[in-house]
């Protein structure tokens, strides 16, 4: 599921990049809702808002060591919440990262595509890949608060236990416990009359 989901979205945001630089013309608005949504196509070095513009590189290592953590993380899953939430994380840092790797000016500085201005709202201009990245990692924040974990189930199903002796020593307990109720003798029934 983290795979097909992250290639539908690498696909969408590859997809609407090609539409932009065959499309659009460069960096002049083109308003599609007015004042509230823009087309706009520029070429971004940096971070948000241009940020980092001069180390461009270490976005990509950066990008590159979050889609290995989702993969590696991903090998683990058995949440379908978690599945969805990376697949569509990791399909927009891959589109970016890929923006990073083989658009121009070379790898691994490439400006990365962006299109999409709401004025009204930000003045950051930005992409598919970006809207899936910020969407992401809220909702991994929200499941970590919720207390969902990878494998479905939630925090609060499972008793914390502080040291590996704290757990041997309760797990020695409940074998006690268990034990006892099969080894104890059922108590002689008493006749009432």
């Amino acid at each position: 599921m983290v795979a097909i989901l992250a290639a539908l979205v690498l696909a969408a945001d590859q997809f609407v990049k090609y539409l932009t630089t065959e499309n659009l013309p460069y960096q002049e608005p083109v308003p599609v809702l007015g004042e509230f949504l823009q087309l706009y196509y520029v070429r971004n070095p940096g971070a948000a808002f241009s940020l980092g513009s001069d180390v461009t590189w270490i976005f990509t290592i950066a990008l590159a060591v979050v889609a290995g953590v989702i993969v590696w993380k991903a090998f683990g899953l058995r949440s379908r919440l978690w599945a969805v939430v990376l697949g569509a994380l990791l399909g927009g840092v891959l589109g970016n990262l890929g923006d990073r790797l083989f658009r121009d000016p070379g790898f691994p500085v490439g400006h990365v595509v962006d299109m999409i201005s709401m004025p009204w709202m930000m003045p950051a201009i930005f992409n598919i890949a970006d809207i899936f990245i910020v969407c992401g990692m809220i909702s991994v924040a929200l499941l970590v608060v919720f207390g969902l974990r990878f494998d479905g189930s939630r925090e609060r199903d499972h008793a914390p236990v502080e040291t590996e002796e704290e757990a041997e020593a309760a797990a020695a307990e409940q074998e006690l416990v268990a034990r006892d109720v099969v080894e104890r003798p059922a108590a002689p029934v008493e006749d009432e009359r």
